[in-house]
């Protein structure tokens, strides 16, 4: 197993607190970056995004208000009014208090963590963890991570010691102080003889680090030489103090040669496929991990495709397999007719992952598992056989929707977004829909359509198509509050569906930090609150859609 110690990775943190101050470093004031020098390696922007020195310290004594997982291990997107420091009403009233832009950047993806006065926010692209000051959106240190990022970011306190954990695109996982940014460990999350991306948040539970790994080759299998395909979804279980492996799960069985053949005569390999891109789920009263999972890549297909599965807690046995389609082999190639998509008389091929992770929700005085699909459907199994409660659907989904990143849920309702841009068979539905999660019966719905006037259309790539719901939506005290592919925020009131607030983030931003910031697409995991203010990432430029390099501060005026 590939790891550092606390000692030989130290190198990683050279942007904390500590490196700076030694730098003699003291904060710049905005529209100085470019006229900073670069000291020590460490680039003007960064400098010129720096907290004053004498306002750098990091207080984990204060409340920890927002975290993508909760502390019991539970994903449900939802804050209660104390916890995130705001009321539906303050919901209704925002204002903009700041932004910070972050160069050479097209996506904004990852969920932060929220103490206090702190925000600790992962920058995928630039490969940094900043701590940035809730107030005034200056950083108090950063942390550099020497690769691009993937996941958001899980938090607890470990042998006292706050500690910070998120992954990388290699598929190393990082622990760091999450008081100063000093490293801790850097372990590989890979499973043996598998290769894979982390893209969903690992989670801390107890001794546990429980790692959802996204090996697929779906993107390979666009290319018409790549022999197709091998890579797999899996999990790992590392320890929490060292980073060592404890257990590890494998989707489907190591990839061989089929003897199946493309048109072009390239040999292909399989079963390949059901990445885990999602953040796993924890059930510590039944000793389960919930996981859930997309298409193959290559035949023959498995049985834990487009599934949602249990997982035993202390050794990653497989308890049940909950699959939503069958046969749903998909890749890069299928996009194009390339020759590495084989389509057989049973195959779907429509790509419809599970893309957000499955939800425990108590109700009637049991609980359920819900999640939502690409397909646009919902659904609730009882989690401890897997067996299926209730099913809705919203239109036919897509490759880039229904359901793409996740729902929220609060103790009635379950909010499912839909994107669908294009939609197929004329049935695009695009918009936020909800469903009481005892029953499954609708409740309100939001279809949303696209706005492309005053100049939208010339800001806004494909402004007709691209406007639908696509980030994992967040409910707070009454409301929820969602993002569009055009840069609109939107909040609803949880109960009745009124449109509590709207803002454009596609526009251009003054920021603290003196970077040129201008927002785009908000998708991913890019909405959060806590302490008191809303945050949202706007700019995502996957996919076609509309790149941004900016994070938003909101809160309530006076």
């Amino acid at each position: 197993m590939f790891f550092y110690s606390r000692l030989q990775a130290s190198f990683r943190s050279y942007l904390s607190l500590a490196a700076l101050l030694s730098a003699g470093l003291t904060a710049a004031q905005p529209g100085l970056a470019q006229e900073q020098s670069t000291v020590d390696g460490i680039e003007d922007w960064v400098v010129a995004t720096m907290c004053a020195a004498d306002n750098r310290s990091v207080d984990l004594e204060q409340a920890l208000s927002f975290a993508f997982t909760e502390a019991d291990g539970n994903n449900p997107r939802h804050l209660e009014a104390a916890q995130a420091g705001l009321t539906t009403a303050d919901l209704s009233k925002l204002e903009l208090a700041w932004a910070v832009a972050f160069p050479e950047t097209s996506s904004l993806r990852a969920a932060p963590v929220i103490i206090g006065s702190t925000i600790f926010y992962s920058a995928t692209d630039s490969g940094r963890v900043f701590a940035l000051d809730i107030n005034t959106g200056c950083a108090k240190w950063v942390y550099d991570a020497d690769t691009r990022l993937r996941s958001s970011m899980a938090y607890e306190v470990i042998d006292d010691l706050g500690t910070l954990v998120f992954s990388d695109q290699r598929g190393m996982v990082h622990a760091i102080n999450a008081e100063n940014g000093e490293v801790i460990w850097v372990a590989s999350g890979q499973a043996s003889n598998n290769q894979a991306m982390i893209t969903g948040t690992p989670v801390i539970h107890k001794d546990k680090i429980i790692v959802p790994l996204s090996g697929s080759g779906v993107i390979t299998g666009g290319n018409p030489r790549y022999e197709c395909c091998e890579n797999h979804g899996a999990v790992t279980a590392l320890d929490v103090r060292t980073g060592e492996k404890l257990w590890e799960y494998h989707t489907m069985p190591a990839a061989e040669y089929t003897g199946m053949v493309s048109s072009t005569g390239v040999k292909q390999r399989g079963p390949s496929g059901a990445p885990i891109w999602t953040t796993p789920t924890v059930d510590a009263e039944r000793g389960q991990v919930y996981v859930t999972t997309g298409e193959n890549t290559s035949h023959p297909t498995t049985s834990t495709s487009d599934s949602i599965i249990a997982l035993n807690l202390e050794t990653g046995e497989e308890i049940w397999v909950f699959q939503a389609l069958q046969n749903d082999m998909w890749n890069f190639g299928c996009s194009a007719g390339g020759p590495n998509c084989i389509i057989l008389a049973d195959t779907n091929s429509v790509d419809f992952d599970f893309g957000g992770p499955a939800i425990l929700v108590e109700t009637g005085g049991r609980e359920l598992l819900i999640a939502g699909q690409k397909s646009g459907d919902l659904w609730a199994l009882d989690p401890v056989t897997g067996a299926l409660v209730w099913n809705q659907r919203v239109g036919e989904g897509t490759a880039l929707g229904g359901n793409h990143w996740g729902i929220a849920t609060d103790s009635e309702r379950a909010f499912m977004t839909i994107n669908d841009p294009g939609g197929m068979g004329g049935n695009s539905r695009p918009g936020i829909y909800t469903y009481f999660v005892g029953t499954g019966e609708p409740s309100w719905y939001y279809e949303v359509q696209p706005d492309c006037g005053d100049e939208r259309s010339e800001r806004l790539r494909r402004c007709e198509s691209l406007y639908g719901f696509s980030a994992t939506p967040l409910s707070v005290d009454g409301a929820v509050i969602t993002g569009g592919l055009d840069g609109r925020l939107f909040i609803f009131n949880s109960d009745s569906g009124e449109m509590l607030f709207q803002y454009d983030t596609a526009v251009d931003f003054e920021t603290v930090n003196g970077v040129e910031g201008y927002g785009g697409s908000i998708d991913s995991h890019s909405i959060a609150a806590g302490s008191g203010m809303v945050f949202v990432g706007s700019g995502y430029g996957s996919f076609g859609q509309v790149p941004g390099n900016v994070l938003l501060a909101f809160k309530p005026s006076e």
